[in-house]
């Protein structure tokens, strides 16, 4: 099973990723990234290990999601990104052109639902893995 990493700043909406992907049976590692702050939780460093996907939170997209973005693009090259933020309404959220616009792979916009979210996984983890600075499709 693919290995995910999940970058959620919110601790319930975390927690409901981790249990609804573990119990799906997916292995689920949460982390940060370096220079966010990881006082007082338990998340790793996402450049630990290698992940086969991951799901970025996307607090406020059009502030500060594309630098998050480029970041985990930096520092995952080649890694599949399902960006979810409470900003991304459903019918943008399912369109190919608005992810690959920000950067990710695929959008979930939040709240979304368990299924919601496993086929979004499923659909992305069906995808070959880009090989780093793949150029994107217009």
């Amino acid at each position: 099973m693919p290995q995910i990493l999940i970058i959620e700043d919110d601790d319930l909406m975390r927690g409901l990723l981790v249990e609804w992907l573990s119990a799906a049976g997916y292995p689920v590692r949460v982390g940060a990234l370096s220079g966010e702050g990881t006082e007082g939780t338990d998340r790793s460093d996402p450049a630990e290990a290698p992940a086969d996907l991951m799901i970025v939170n996307m607090n406020r997209p059009r502030q500060q999601g594309a630098e998050r973005l480029r970041r985990v693009r930096e520092a995952h090259p080649g890694t599949p990104v399902i960006a979810i933020s409470s900003q991304f309404c459903g019918s943008i959220a399912g369109c190919a052109a608005s992810a690959q616009a920000i950067g990710a792979d695929r959008m979930l916009a939040k709240p979304c639902g368990r299924t919601e979210l496993l086929d979004a996984v499923a659909a992305v983890v069906g995808q070959a893995r880009r090989p780093p600075h793949a150029v994107r499709p217009a």
